[in-house]
């Protein structure tokens, strides 16, 4: 007997040793899950409307022809969600074909722009907005193309 009671303690403490290995696994999954959970319950969405204005129309009574809005005209204006503290880019979002879009967003404060606004010479104000956990918050955008700064009489370019 005195040769099993040599083996006993080395089998033994290889068995623990892979129940733990297994048991620090499993814990590691799960915790992981759970926090994928957690983190997905908090979130709020953000939604709204993309409306792309010529800048050419006065309003609805004359009686000048408009150009009509084509479903992929939306996608050159990418919009992008930036926070409103330090203005990183948190999350870019496309309308769709009706120009609408929804993006999820964990809560915080944040600001919608259109996605280089300054240098495609387009008219739109950057919208701050706040998102809350687990409810949407809408927030429209208008964008204005085709009008660019009119240069001064001898002004040089």
């Amino acid at each position: 007997m005195g040769g099993i009671d040599k083996f006993y303690p080395a089998y033994f403490f290889v068995v623990m040793s892979m129940f733990i290995k297994y048991l620090a696994g499993v814990s590691a999954v799960f915790l992981l899950a759970s926090s994928a959970l957690v983190t997905a319950a908090e979130q709020g969405f953000l939604e709204g409307h993309l409306k792309i204005i010529f800048g050419m129309a006065v309003g609805p009574s004359d009686e000048m022809p408009r150009p009509e809005i084509k479903p992929q005209s939306y996608a050159e204006y990418p919009l992008i969600v930036l926070s409103q503290e330090d203005k990183n880019e948190i999350a870019r979002v496309t309308a769709d074909q009706s120009g609408n879009y929804r993006v999820a967003l964990a809560p915080g404060n944040y600001v919608l722009d259109v996605q280089d606004r300054v240098a495609k010479h387009i008219r739109a104000a950057p919208r701050p907005f706040a998102v809350v956990s687990n409810q949407t918050v809408h927030v429209d955008m208008n964008v204005v193309i085709g009008m660019h700064r009119l240069q001064p009489v001898g002004a040089d370019r």
